[in-house]
């Protein structure tokens, strides 16, 4: 097992050491000073931009209130124009955000054995912290595999992830309303990307069904299209996915909404054995690398399992059968994957189309044109592709 890393650091003249935290796979900050409520927030800006982390010792308010200093300096600084090509617009846009979550994660937060945060007025976390990083561990060395020196009870993480996780634990609290489940709610664990925006739902809430007897549901994640599916009269779907989370998320909705007996969720990568007369899939739809572990289910280097799942549909797929993939031409508006080669993707699968159903995006980016990606965002259309195998139907690429 990969012992976690241990971030160091000097206090009150003493060393301390104790285990780093960071779900998007940031690396130990190098140096670390300490910071409380006189710290000054150009200060804090300061030595963020340098790379110095700033461990808070103050009033957890006071933090936040700091965080939110540091982004308003990021956010005033003077934007060059930016350029006509939206391809290199895009790159720009997602190093711009790669700097301010780096700078912003800067600002770090202690947390105690129990995983809360040991700072006046702190919110209880503990919660929040379990279901992202699991149960707190018993003291002791053997149990934590730390390395000699290190807390084994006590780790850091940026103020940053802190909020993002008690915003997802109140998301998985409340739910998010589902109108093509008759306003029913999902529940999203962290890490496991929410059905917020519900036009890729609704499209397989509408398109036509071509068996009733057996679906699978490739990459469910918090199982919402498998339950869309079971409401619809499917009477029996398999739903895969190979995130833990996502697997324990889409087990937990199936059974609070009442088709656990319809649905089946296992552990796979793509596929399950054996074929259905329906193949559902909503893959990742920008071919670019993902920057934290819920950005898997919005960016897919390579295509990896967009051409995965075409190219393995013709083996799951009964001769008459659909596989239906839902995919946004989001990259083909980013200049990332051109339309053509989706269709060539599709012929070199042995795959023609059946049919396409369409839809526009509802979401307030669609509409923000002070976007940078405001020309591609308000052009996109997501589309559920019914596939057949070759010769089965007649195309329409449209």
């Amino acid at each position: 097992m990969n012992q976690p890393p241990v971030v160091e650091w000097t206090e009150a003249d003493e060393a301390r050491s104790a285990r780093w935290r960071s779900e998007n796979g940031a690396p130990p900050p190098r140096r670390i000073v300490i910071a409380d409520d006189r710290t000054k927030a150009d200060d804090a800006y300061k030595l963020a931009c340098e790379g110095t982390a700033l461990l808070w010792r103050g009033d957890f308010h006071n933090a936040r209130q700091l965080l939110t200093a540091m982004a308003r300096r990021i956010d005033r600084r003077p934007r060059k124009t930016p350029p006509t090509d939206v391809t290199q617009a895009f790159h720009l846009h997602r190093a711009a955000q790669n700097q301010r979550a780096r700078i912003l994660g800067m600002l770090l937060v202690p947390l105690d054995a129990s995983l809360a945060v040991p700072l006046h007025r702190a919110p209880d976390v503990r919660e929040a912290c379990a279901r992202a990083y699991g149960p707190p561990e018993p003291a002791g060395d053997e149990a934590s595999g730390t390395t000699e020196g290190a807390d084994p009870t006590a780790s850091l993480v940026s103020l940053r992830e802190l909020l993002g996780l008690i915003g997802a634990n109140e998301w998985r609290r409340k739910g998010v309303e589902i109108p093509a489940l008759g306003g029913d709610r999902i529940h999203p664990h962290y890490g496991v990307f929410s059905p917020a925006r519900g036009e890729y739902v609704d499209l397989v809430a509408e398109a036509p069904l071509p068996s009733q007897e057996l679906a699978f549901d490739i990459g469910t994640g918090t199982g919402v299209l498998a339950t869309v599916l079971a409401r619809r009269g499917v009477r029996r779907i398999v739903a895969t996915d190979q995130d833990p989370r996502a697997l324990a998320c889409a087990r937990e909705n199936t059974q609070r909404l009442g088709v656990a007996g319809q649905v089946e969720v296992v552990e796979a990568d793509l596929f399950p054995a054996g074929r259905a007369p329906l193949v559902v899939c909503n893959p990742p739809w920008v071919p670019a690398k993902p920057t934290s572990p819920v950005e898997h289910a919005v960016y897919d280097p390579g295509n990896r399992m967009l051409h995965g799942f075409l190219g393995g549909l013709g083996d799951h797929l009964t001769p008459d059968g659909e596989g239906w993939l839902i995919l946004s031409d989001f990259a083909e508006h980013l200049g990332l994957r051109p339309h053509a080669a989706l269709l060539d993707a599709f012929a070199a699968s042995g795959l023609t189309v059946l049919g396409r159903l369409d839809i526009t995006p509802r979401h307030p980016r669609a509409r923000d044109t002070s976007d940078p990606l405001h020309v591609a965002r308000a052009a996109e259309v997501t589309s559920l592709w019914r596939l057949g195998l070759a010769g089965g139907g007649a195309a329409d690429s449209r």
